[in-house]
Parts: C-alpha cells; sequence; structure tokens
C-alpha cells in the first residue's frame, strides 16, 4: 500500500511539474524532494532493484508449488490372435480372441518432514529481503541526487555573487573615472581597481561554467529530463528541528538500528539461511510417493482388479549431510554479514552525527555575526577609499575578504545540508516527500 500510495504521490509530482516547464520558458525552480521524485520516475537503477523483487516473488511461488500428479495409461496384448481358445473369464466366445488388457495408475509423491513449509517460509524472508534492498536502495539514491540538487545550488550561489562583486566593481570604476579626471585618485589606483573588476569578470565566467557543470551532473542523474538544463535549485536548507530534540548518541545508534533496511535485509537473509538449513537437514527423511490403479484383462482369469501401494528411496549410503554443511556454512556467513553491517551503522551514524553537529555550528557562526561583519568591513572600507582616507590596497582587501567569506558561508550552508541528509542516510529515516525544508535567503 505503501509503494503504491508513493508511486502516485511521485506521479502527481511529476506531472505538475512538467506542466510548469511546459508553461515556462525561463529557468524552472525545484525543489529538493521535487528533484528527488523525477529521479524515481526516470532512473534504470530503482526498476532494476524492483525486478529483483518480481524475481524474488516468483521463487515463492515456485516454492509453496505442490507436487503435480502422475497419471498413467497403459494398452497391452494388442495381437490379433492374443489369448485365443484361453477360455479366461473376459473372452465370451470359445475360439476368438479376448482383446487388449488395460491399465490405469495414478502416483502422487507426498513430502514428509514439512520440507514444504520450510520452502514457503524460506522464500518469504528472501522476498522481505528483497524488499529490504530497495528501501536501502532508495535511501542510498536519494542522497546521490540531493548531493548533486546541493552542487549546483553551490554554483548558483557562487554565480549570484560572482554577479554581485562584478556589478559592484562597475559602479565603482565608474566612479573611480570621474575622479580621476578630477585628480582625486592616480591613474595607478583606477588601474588597479580595473584590474580587479576583470579578476571579478572572469570570476564570474568560471562561476557560469561551474552552474551548467552541476545542472549537467544533475541531468545524467535524472536521464536527462526535457529541459534539464534550465533547472534550478530552490535555496531551501533543512533545519536543526527537524531532528527535533535532539537524542543522544545512544539514542541515534538505536534508532538507526530499528530503521536501516541494509540491516533488516541482512537479517532477514540470516533467517532465510537458518530456515535453509533446517530444510537441509530434513532431506534425510525421505518423501513417499503413494501409488493406486485399476485393471482391465479380458484374457486373465480374474478380469478386473485394483492395487494400491507406496514406493520411499532408502537413504543407506548418502543423508544429504553435505547440503546440510553447506547450508551450515551459508548461515554462518549471513549472520556475520549482518554483524559487519552493523558495526558500520554505528559508526555511519557517529561519523555523519559528528559532521552534522560541526557543520551546523560553522554556519551559526557566520549567521551570529562573521557575515554582518564581513559586509560591514566592506562598506566602512569603500566609503573611507571614496573619501581618500584608506589606500586603493586596503579597498581591494576588504573587497577580496568579502568575497571569500561569502563564499566560505555557501559551502558551509552546503556542508550542513549535505551532513543533514547524510545523518538521515545514517539512520535510515525514509524518504517523505511532504517535508517542506526550512527555506531563508542570503544572497
Amino acid at each position: 500500500m505503501k509503494s503504491i500510495f508513493f508511486k502516485a504521490l511521485t506521479s502527481l509530482l511529476l506531472l505538475s511539474f512538467l506542466c510548469a516547464i511546459d508553461a515556462q520558458a525561463e529557468n524552472q525552480q525545484l525543489s529538493v524532494d521535487e528533484v528527488v521524485s523525477i529521479f524515481y520516475q526516470r532512473n534504470l537503477d530503482l526498476i532494476a532493484a524492483q525486478y529483483n523483487i518480481d524475481q524474488a516473488r516468483a521463487d515463492a511461488i515456485i516454492a509453496s508449488a505442490i507436487p503435480n500428479p502422475t497419471v498413467n495409461i497403459q494398452i497391452s496384448e494388442l495381437s490379433s490372435n492374443l489369448n485365443k481358445n484361453s477360455g479366461a473369464a473376459g473372452c465370451s466366445t470359445s475360439g476368438a480372441a479376448c482383446g487388449a488388457a488395460e491399465y490405469y495408475s495414478f502416483s502422487q509423491l507426498i513430502e514428509v518432514a514439512g520440507k514444504r513449509g520450510l520452502r514457503i517460509e524460506s522464500s518469504n524472508f528472501g522476498t522481505q529481503a528483497s524488499e529490504s534492498d530497495f528501501r536501502d536502495a532508495i535511501r542510498i539514491f536519494s542522497n546521490m541526487v540531493r548531493n548533486a540538487y546541493y552542487q549546483l545550488l553551490q554554483s548558483q550561489k557562487n554565480l549570484w555573487l560572482a554577479q554581485e562583486i562584478v556589478d559592484h566593481y562597475a559602479d565603482i570604476s565608474k566612479a573611480n573615472r570621474l575622479r580621476m579626471k578630477g585628480g582625486d585618485i592616480s591613474e595607478s589606483d583606477f588601474l588597479r581597481v580595473k584590474m580587479e573588476a576583470m579578476r571579478a569578470q572572469s570570476d564570474l565566467d568560471a562561476a557560469q561554467t561551474m552552474v551548467e557543470q552541476a545542472q549537467a551532473n544533475l541531468a545524467v542523474l535524472l536521464r536527462w529530463p526535457a529541459k534539464s538544463l534550465q533547472f534550478e535549485a530552490k535555496e531551501q536548507w533543512p533545519g536543526a528541528k527537524d531532528f527535533g530534540q535532539q537524542p543522544s548518541k545512544e539514542e541515534f545508534i538505536s534508532k538507526a538500528l530499528q530503521q536501516r533496511p541494509d540491516l533488516e535485509g541482512d537479517k532477514l537473509r540470516a533467517d532465510q539461511a537458518d530456515k535453509q538449513l533446517e530444510l537441509a537437514r530434513r532431506l534425510k527423511y525421505p518423501d513417499v510417493t503413494i501409488n493406486a490403479g485399476y485393471a482391465r484383462d479380458p484374457g486373465n482369469t480374474v478380469l478386473t482388479s485394483g492395487f494400491v501401494g507406496f514406493s520411499v528411496p532408502l537413504p543407506l549410503f548418502y543423508q544429504y549431510q553435505g547440503e546440510a554443511d553447506k547450508a551450515a556454512v551459508h548461515l554462518s556467513q549471513s549472520r556475520l554479514a549482518a554483524e559487519q553491517t552493523e558495526l558500520g551503522i554505528r559508526n555511519d551514524v557517529i561519523s555523519a552525527l559528528a559532521t552534522w553537529t560541526s557543520t551546523n555550528k560553522i554556519v551559526q557562526r557566520f549567521k551570529e555575526g562573521l557575515l554582518d561583519d564581513a559586509l560591514t568591513v566592506r562598506n566602512s572600507s569603500e566609503l573611507s577609499y571614496s573619501k581618500g582616507a584608506a589606500s586603493v590596497l586596503d579597498f581591494i582587501e576588504a573587497q577580496r575578504t568579502y568575497k571569500n567569506i561569502m563564499r566560505d558561508y555557501y559551502a558551509a550552508e552546503i556542508a550542513r545540508a549535505n551532513a543533514y541528509y547524510d545523518l538521515e542516510k545514517a539512520l535510515g529515516v525514509q524518504l517523505d516527500t511532504d517535508k517542506a525544508p526550512v527555506a531563508h535567503n542570503h544572497q
């Protein structure tokens, strides 16, 4: 039911997005959830993962199948002179042939020791493990798409910053040209500012290239939908409040161990291997084949007769010990894989939590004063330079400091967003397309 609801929801999101694309010629702004929804609609790897589920379900049908019965019909004594003058009960006339003999038999294999039930339980565990693998693929691919999305957003923000600086230098250059004509600044100071303006233009060109590359990388993940190079990432950031009250590391680890689909899949495969081991041990109990039949033989003293019986293979020389030993090894390997996955989950959670805490603190430091300080220093230096109270080198250094601070801030915001989703990935949080990240602008 959840998968049906999810497919319907993502289809609706994709349809509304495509309608908006057709209605507008300019760049289309997309949220991270919209990009992930498009990815689910188009990505071949997830479709291939779905095929594994279908195969597991087919295996479950095979495992639950009951052996078909066997019907045998045999006609014998077809010679025209067979049993002639035999005086048998079926020969109605002396000196005439009695006719052919007819045999009808039925056989049915009956499995004992609960083998079929074990096969069914084993295949059900396999199906559930495939479904867990599919959810794990969603977990991994979702994070991959989000990383590409925020890489595009970072490139866009660097482009906006580069454009702002180019426009700023254009205004300053116009003012400096007038000041140079009036003798307020020297030609060397004018040329230094002009060279910085040219450098800013080069930065703008490089930033535009980075945006196009990020759009192309995202388009590849989305299998290059129409107008994919017109996609523009919205400036939306996940907030710490999305986790609620931050629990302890142990609580985070406990939550991840309960939610991670890869660990669930490994445990289900271990349960499946346990059933396969029990099934292998019960192979030494032979299955029984029931036989029953009816015969009509006119040339015999007894005209009609029936029979019933059974056949059992005797496990005298081989008792399937090899199958049992092989299944035991497979069970040990499955349990070891689950233990290794659990250890990896603990490490993932601790690492992701530490990264999230660190990046969140860095962003808070920027917001608590560093951004305002950089802007204040830039404006005061520019004012002082316009009045001749500051040198051109101080002015240029203040501009560069502002640019570097803003770039570092954008990088910190992107790192924080990626750390948030990496923590979600480590915890195994399921995708919630209704979740609306906290949005705020710093252009």
